[in-house]
C-alpha cells in the first residue's frame, strides 16, 4: 500500500489534496505530495493529523505556516482549520510550524497566470496549473501577495475535515459504533449516548489507521466562524502588551550584536579601525560582515554605542548618486530595446493618435521605505553540524537555505523558528539580517548571537519600493474617452529581490504593469506598455508592489482624459466598465458615497479603481480646503473578495491599507544623495498623523467565485482617489508623489 494509504506509528498524512495544498482532493499535474514535516520530532503521545494539526495530551495545536505580520494571519488560518475540525477558536494553540515544501503557497500562481493569460477561463486555469506545479516542486513557502486567505480557504478546511473524520473513525473502531452515529464538538468526539472523548486522548489510536480522505466540507449555512465577526486570537496579548515579537526573544547564553553598514547601500567596506570600540565596556568582539562591520557586546545598547565608535572608510554605491540621475534613467528607459511587456493593446492606438489634439502627461512615484514599527532582528546559533534561527520572516525556506550556505552546514540541520512580527509591509521578504547574524555566529560557534538593527540602520538599509514613471498620451471625442496609451518605466522589483536569493527571474516582470494593464475599461484604443529601467537602488516588494505606483499612474491619467472630455469621473468609469464584477464594485462605492456630481466650493471628491491580486477595489476620497490646508474627511471603499472570512478583521485590513496608501501619497519619499538614503527615521518619513485620519467606510462584496485576500488591494486606489479629490477641490492637478510638495495638508 502507498504511503498515503497508511499511517505511521505516531503520525499520519492526509492524502494528496491537504498535503499538496490544492482544492479538496483534486487531480494534480504534479501528484507526488510533500512529506508531512510534523513526522520528525514528534514526542511520545503526540500525533500529526495532517501537516496542519498536531495533537498531544494537552490538546490541539493548529499549524499556521503563513507568517503573522500583524495582519491576523494566525487567526484566520486557525479559524479556517477550526471551522471543520470542531475546536473552539478561543481554546486553540497555534504554531507557525517548520520550513517545509508541504506548506507551498498555492495562491501565488493565480497572479502570475493572470499576467500570462489575460482572459479568464480554461487557458488561465491551465496557466495557473503550470505555474502552480513549478511552485509546488520548489516548495515555495512564502507569505505575501495577499494570499493567506486564498491559499488556505480550501486546503485548511480540507485538512481540518480530514483530521476530524479520522478522529471519529478512531473512536468508532474503539467503541464499536458506526462513524455515522458520531459527532464532534469543541475538541471532542461525541458518542450516541452523549459521552465525549477528547481529541487529546486519541493520539495513540490514530497510529496505523487508514486515512479518511473522502470528506464533505460544510456548507456556508453550517459555518460557525466563517463570515461571522470574531475576536482575534491575539487580541488579548496585543491589548495588554504581553505579545512577544521577534525583537523580544531571549535565548540562554545569548550575546548581542549591532551593525554598521555602508550608508551608500551595497557599497563596499574599504577599511575600519575598531580600537576605540574594542575598549568599551561590555564589548566582546568586532566582526567584519558583508558590506560592513558588527560589534558584539553584552547588551544591545552597548553594542549600538560601540558600533558608532568604529572608524570606517566606505566605498561608493554601485548605483547613481543623485535623484536627478535616477529620474533621468527612468526617462531614458522609454525605448524599444527596453520594452518589457505589452499585455494590453486594443484597437489602433497609433492610428488614433496620429492627428488632432493629443493630451500628454508624465507621472512620478518615489522610492518608499517599508518602515515597520519593529526594526529587523535575528538570533542565530551555529554549531559544528547545524544551526538554529529565531526571527520574524516571510520566507522561512530561503532563510533555512541561506543560513546553511553561510554556515557551511546541511539545510536539513538548520532549524528555523518563525516569530510574530510587528509589521512588515514586505520588509521581511528579505533576510539580510539573518545572513549577517549567521556570519557573526560562525565566529562564535555554540553561542546564540542576536543582531538588532537600530531604527536608522533599518530605514537607510531597507530595500525600498521601486521608483517609477508613467507617461500617457490620449484623445477624447464626443464627451468620451476614446484613446489611452499608458507607458510605465521602472526597474524590475522581482529581479532585484530574487537576485539576492540567487534566483533568476526569466521573462517579463509582471509588476512593471501590475494594476494598470488589466483595468476593466473598454476604451476603444487602449494600450499599456511596460519598460524595464536599468537597476538603480536595490528594491523589494512593498505593500501592493507594482500596483502601488501603477494604480496612481493609470487612474490619474484616466482622470485627465475624462476631465478633457467633460465627463464625470465615476459615470465615465461606469460607462467604460466591461467587467460585471468591477461594475458592481463601482456601483457599490457610488451608492455608499452618494456620488451625485461635484461638491460645493473648496470641497471635492475623487474616485479610483484598481484590480490587483485578483481583487477589484474602488475608493472615493472626499477632501475640504480650510485655513490650515487640505483635510481628508471621508473615504469609502468597496472590494470584491469572493468571501469575507472575518468581517471585523476585513474592515481593519481595509482601513489600515487606506491609511497606509494615503499617508505615503501625502508625505513620504526616500531620496538619495551621494548614493545615500537621506531619510533615517520617522521624523523625515512621517506618513499620516492621527488627527489627519479620515472616517473610512468599508464594504466587502461576495459576488465572485474566487476567494481572495485584501491586505494589499486597497492601497493602490488611495493615492489617485486623493489626487482626484484635490483637483476637484482646488483645481491643482497632481502628477507626482508625495503630494505635500505641491499642497498643504491640515
Amino acid at each position: 500500500m502507498s504511503r498515503l494509504g497508511t499511517i505511521t506509528r505516531r503520525a499520519f498524512l492526509v492524502g494528496s489534496a491537504a498535503v499538496a495544498g490544492g482544492v479538496a482532493f483534486g487531480v494534480y499535474t504534479v501528484r507526488k505530495p510533500h512529506a508531512n514535516p510534523l513526522e520528525d520530532g514528534l514526542a511520545d503521545g503526540e500525533a500529526a493529523l495532517t501537516p496542519y494539526v498536531r495533537i498531544d495530551a494537552e490538546g490541539v495545536t493548529l499549524i499556521t505556516p503563513r507568517a503573522d505580520l500583524g495582519q491576523g494571519a494566525y487567526h484566520v488560518q486557525a479559524a479556517l482549520l477550526a471551522e471543520e475540525l470542531d475546536v473552539a477558536l478561543e481554546d486553540i494553540r497555534v504554531d507557525p510550524g517548520p520550513p517545509s515544501g508541504a506548506y507551498w503557497n498555492t495562491a501565488m500562481a493565480e497572479e502570475a497566470a493572470e499576467f500570462m493569460v489575460p482572459s479568464q477561463g480554461i487557458l488561465q486555469a491551465g496557466a495557473a496549473t503550470v505555474v502552480g506545479s513549478v511552485m509546488k516542486v520548489m516548495g515555495l513557502q512564502i507569505t505575501g501577495g495577499s494570499t493567506t486567505v486564498p491559499d488556505g480557504f480550501d486546503k485548511l478546511r480540507a485538512a481540518g475535515a480530514s483530521a476530524r473524520e479520522t478522529l471519529k473513525a478512531a473512536v468508532a473502531a474503539r467503541e464499536g459504533v458506526s462513524v455515522g452515529d458520531l459527532t464532534t464538538e469543541a475538541g471532542h468526539v461525541v458518542l450516541p449516548d452523549g459521552t465525549k472523548v477528547a481529541y487529546a486522548e486519541l493520539a495513540s489510536d490514530v497510529a496505523g489507521m487508514g486515512v479518511v480522505q473522502n470528506v464533505r466540507l460544510r456548507q456556508p449555512e453550517e459555518w460557525r466562524y466563517i463570515g461571522k465577526p470574531m475576536r482575534r486570537i491575539d487580541m488579548v496579548a496585543k491589548s495588554t502588551g504581553t505579545q512577544d515579537y521577534g525583537i523580544d526573544v531571549e535565548i540562554e547564553g545569548m550575546v548581542h550584536a549591532a551593525i554598521r553598514l555602508n550608508p551608500a547601500q551595497t557599497g563596499p567596506l574599504n577599511s575600519f579601525d575598531a580600537s576605540e570600540a574594542e575598549q568599551m565596556r561590555g564589548v566582546k568582539a568586532v566582526v567584519p560582515v558583508t558590506g560592513g562591520v558588527a560589534v558584539v557586546a553584552d547588551n544591545t545598547w552597548r553594542a549600538f554605542k560601540a558600533a558608532e565608535a568604529v572608524k570606517v572608510k566606505w566605498g561608493k554605491a554601485p548605483f547613481p548618486a543623485s535623484m536627478e540621475q535616477h529620474w533621468a534613467a527612468l526617462g531614458e528607459a522609454f525605448a524599444e530595446d527596453t520594452l518589457d511587456s505589452r499585455n494590453r493593446d486594443d484597437g489602433d492606438v497609433d492610428g488614433a493618435l496620429g492627428g488632432g489634439e493629443v493630451i500628454e502627461a508624465e507621472y512620478r512615484a518615489p522610492y518608499l521605505a517599508h518602515a515597520p514599527l519593529e526594526p529587523i532582528s535575528a538570533v542565530v546559533r551555529v554549531d559544528d553540524d547545524g544551526a538554529e534561527v529565531w526571527t520574524g520572516t516571510q520566507i522561512p525556506r530561503f532563510v533555512q537555505q541561506n543560513v546553511a550556505r553561510v554556515a557551511g552546514v546541511d539545510a536539513d540541520n538548520v532549524v528555523v523558528n518563525v516569530l510574530m512580527m510587528g509589521g512588515s509591509f514586505g520588509h521581511r521578504l528579505e533576510d539580510e539580517v539573518v545572513k549577517q547574524a549567521t556570519e557573526i555566529a560562525v565566529t562564535m560557534k555554540g553561542t546564540p548571537v542576536k543582531l538588532t538593527y537600530s531604527r536608522e540602520e533599518d530605514m537607510t538599509h531597507d530595500f525600498p519600493r521601486q521608483i517609477a514613471m508613467g507617461r500617457v498620451r490620449g484623445k477624447v471625442a464626443g464627451g468620451r474617452v476614446e484613446t489611452m496609451d499608458l507607458s510605465i518605466a521602472m526597474p524590475s522589483v522581482m529581479a532585484s529581490q530574487m537576485g539576492r536569493q540567487g534566483q533568476p527571474v526569466p521573462g517579463p516582470d509582471s509588476q512593471i504593469v501590475a494594476g494598470a494593464w488589466n483595468a476593466p475599461f473598454a476604451i476603444p484604443n487602449h494600450r499599456v506598455t511596460g519598460y524595464r529601467a536599468p537597476e538603480l537602488a536595490p528594491i523589494s516588494s512593498w505593500r501592493s508592489v507594482g500596483a502601488s505606483s501603477n494604480g496612481f499612474f493609470y487612474n490619474a491619467a484616466l482622470d485627465e482624459l475624462i476631465h478633457a472630455a467633460g465627463a464625470d469621473p465615476l459615470e465615465e468609469r461606469l460607462r467604460l466598465c466591461d467587467d460585471p464584477l468591477a461594475r458592481q464594485v463601482l456601483e457599490a462605492v457610488a451608492e455608499m458615497s452618494s456620488w451625485d456630481g461635484p461638491l460645493g466650493e473648496g470641497r471635492g471628491r475623487g474616485v479610483a479603481f484598481v484590480q490587483s491580486f485578483g481583487v477589484r477595489c474602488a475608493e472615493v476620497v472626499e477632501v475640504s480646503q480650510g485655513d490650515r490646508g487640505l483635510s481628508i474627511d471621508k473615504v469609502w471603499v468597496a472590494a470584491e473578495v469572493g468571501r469575507v472570512v472575518d468581517p471585523v478583521n476585513f474592515e481593519n485590513h481595509v482601513q489600515g491599507a487606506v491609511v497606509w496608501g494615503l499617508g505615503h501619497a501625502m508625505n513620504c519619499e526616500i531620496t538619495y544623495a551621494d548614493g545615500r538614503a537621506e531619510q533615517s527615521n520617522y521624523h523625515a518619513f512621517e506618513g499620516m498623523r492621527m488627527w489627519q485620519t479620515p472616517e473610512i467606510m468599508v464594504r466587502g462584496l461576495e459576488n465572485g467565485e474566487r476567494v481572495t485576500g485584501v491586505g494589499e488591494p486597497p492601497v493602490p486606489p488611495a493615492a489617485p482617489a486623493l489626487a482626484g479629490a484635490i483637483f476637484a477641490a482646488t483645481g491643482k492637478r497632481l502628477r507626482e508623489m508625495p503630494f505635500s510638495k505641491f499642497v498643504t495638508f491640515a
